[in-house]
């Protein structure tokens, strides 16, 4: 929950802003200011406080408890032109809730955590349990200084400026060991822990056979991800309660899946008891991964409780990204934060230089020029399936005559898949233009190059009959110049020369052009591969100079009676 705080009218007015925009997530605190903080303080997650940024510091002062416990604070000014990550930026998310407010309010967040302010990630904000020299590693990383990445298992990191050989290092692993000097230990949760128990099993004999297992491995219980069993157990207390003292998910699964599974220490006890020959080993390897501690009881007697460990390694991610038609405001934020994420980005280079700047410091960049498409998209697919976080990047949207086609055909289930939708050319083109899509619409490559220009006459046709609106994309090349002449000629079959046909080049960039003409007068000479063409139906209007189609027909039926 957010606290909200305010001392005047016009803090009172950008606090209701917040409050009305995010019911859920927030609560007002009325009354004097200073029980207003003291008690949100003590109740919320996160604060924000219409306030002085001095007289937030000296009322929270007697109340700050260390960095992991307490919230996040941000101040917004009197005028409302700034949104003030004070304290907790990290692990009070305060950072990210001043750019929220920010947006929300339009006033300027401002961050000055360090590695925030230099776009680094930081070590505490991974998702991952990290202990050891946090501060002197992120601190060389701030400086410059060399720190390199001991990977000791594979899993998907943002970009981090690191090398092979440093005085300070980042350590990725799930086993049980010490930080060494000048070392930070990242913990991934790569452990999954198949658990088995007898009705009325106690938590602290599943707890205790789960701590011992994984000590004895030398494995980190900071590790693990997630306790699995059998439905049959999924109400079990002794079970459920270990997960939740763990903080993990319990995940089950039914003894048909469980039978399913290969394992080395099978038994007639489950098979008699909830159908399965293995409960804790099969749980743990449904997922597959590799078994770490095969089949072990609690020391009890009788035993109630049985464990199995594996580490399963983490998958890599491939996030196909669309950076829109190219102008930076119709790049989404969605696309940005996968920019921001990726560890390793594949793409055109012409593409790769738009959004250079938009890349965290250490983003290694495998660019390649025109015509190698399928290689960009089995190295995407090869990167990730390293276990790296992978952006592939293409114009428009990524799916649409672009770059998750190939990608998607390289990919296997071995790794994560993301698509990022963006703003594609005939979208773009339309808003330019008007109104042409408003009705049923279909857009055509007219390259050949992948598909046989038989098909592509084929689809025209279809949808000249059809009376469907046609935005042509890839329309005319100086090695392929008569492909637009025959659509629009198979497309004049059926409609009348006045029909409006849109012309824009480069839309949404800085030489962008449009014109509005007609089936009769397009000169396709005047026509590239860097613009889209739109024809219109039978229906479509010139009205003011913008090309419309109507969402019905009925006012198609109005506009001939009219004439």
């Amino acid at each position: 929950m957010i606290g909200l705080i305010s001392a005047t009218s016009a803090g009172a007015a950008a606090r209701d802003r917040l409050a009305a925009a995010w019911p859920d997530r927030t609560r007002v605190y009325e009354g004097p200011v200073g029980d207003a903080v003291r008690t949100a303080f003590a109740q919320c997650e996160q604060l924000v406080c219409f306030l002085a940024t001095g007289a937030v510091v000296r009322l929270v002062a007697p109340l700050l408890s260390g960095k992991t416990e307490d919230p996040g604070v941000v101040c917004v000014d009197e005028g409302g032109r700034f949104a003030v990550s004070l304290l907790g930026g990290h692990a009070g998310g305060a950072n990210e809730l001043a750019r929220e407010v920010g947006d929300l309010l339009g006033a300027e967040p401002v961050v000055t955590t360090a590695t925030d302010a230099v776009d680094l990630a930081g070590l505490d904000t991974l998702g991952l349990p990290v202990e050891g020299d946090v501060a002197g590693v992120s601190r060389a990383l701030l400086d410059g200084e060399a720190v390199a990445l001991r990977a000791e298992v594979a899993w998907p990191l943002p970009p981090l400026p690191v090398t092979d050989e440093g005085a300070y290092t980042i350590r990725l692993t799930d086993r049980l060991v010490e930080a060494a000097e000048r070392e930070a230990v990242l913990r991934p949760p790569t452990l999954v822990v198949g658990v088995g128990a007898s009705k009325g099993a106690p938590v602290e004999e599943v707890l205790g056979l789960v701590r011992d297992a994984l000590r004895e491995a030398g494995l980190s219980v900071a590790s693990v991800a997630e306790l699995a069993t059998v439905d049959a157990k999924a109400e079990e207390a002794g079970i459920v309660e270990a997960a939740r003292r763990l903080g993990v998910p319990l995940v089950t699964y039914s003894a048909e899946e469980l039978a399913g599974v290969d394992v080395p220490n099978p038994s007639d006890a489950p098979l008699a008891a909830v159908g399965t020959p293995s409960v804790a080993e099969a749980a743990a390897l449904v997922g597959g991964g590799e078994l770490l501690v095969p089949k072990r009881k609690s020391a009890a007697s009788p035993a109630m409780a049985t464990c199995a460990v594996v580490r399963r390694p983490g998958r890599g991610r491939l996030a196909v990204v669309g950076l829109g038609p190219g102008a930076r405001d119709l790049l989404t934020p969605r696309a940005k934060a996968e920019l921001r994420r990726a560890s390793v980005l594949v793409g055109l280079d012409q593409y790769v230089d738009q959004i250079r700047d938009l890349l965290r410091p250490g983003t290694r960049i495998l660019e390649s020029g025109l015509g190698a498409e399928e290689e960009r998209a089995r190295t995407a697919v090869e990167e990730a399936r390293k276990g790296q976080a992978v952006a592939l990047i293409g114009s428009g949207d990524a799916g649409v005559y672009a770059m998750a086609s190939p990608a998607l055909a390289e990919a296997s289930d071995d790794i994560d898949v993301v698509g990022v939708p963006g703003v594609t050319a005939a979208l773009a083109a339309g808003a330019i233009l008007g109104a042409p899509l408003g009705h049923d619409h279909v857009s055509i490559s007219l390259s050949d190059l992948h598909t046989p220009w038989e098909v592509i006459e084929r689809r025209v046709r279809a949808a000249a009959e059809a009376d469907i609106v046609v935005t042509f994309y890839n329309p005319r090349s100086r090695g392929r110049d008569w492909q637009l002449p025959k659509a629009l000629g198979i497309l004049a079959e059926h409609r009348t020369p006045r029909t409006p046909v849109g012309v824009v080049r480069n839309a949404s960039r800085p030489d962008e052009s449009s014109r509005l003409t007609t089936l009769g007068a397009l000169d396709p000479a005047t026509v590239d591969m860097m613009t889209v063409v739109t024809v219109g139906n039978t229906a479509t209007r010139d009205i003011a100079g913008r090309m419309v189609t109507p969402r019905g027909y009925r006012w198609q039926a109005a506009q001939e009676g009219a004439e």
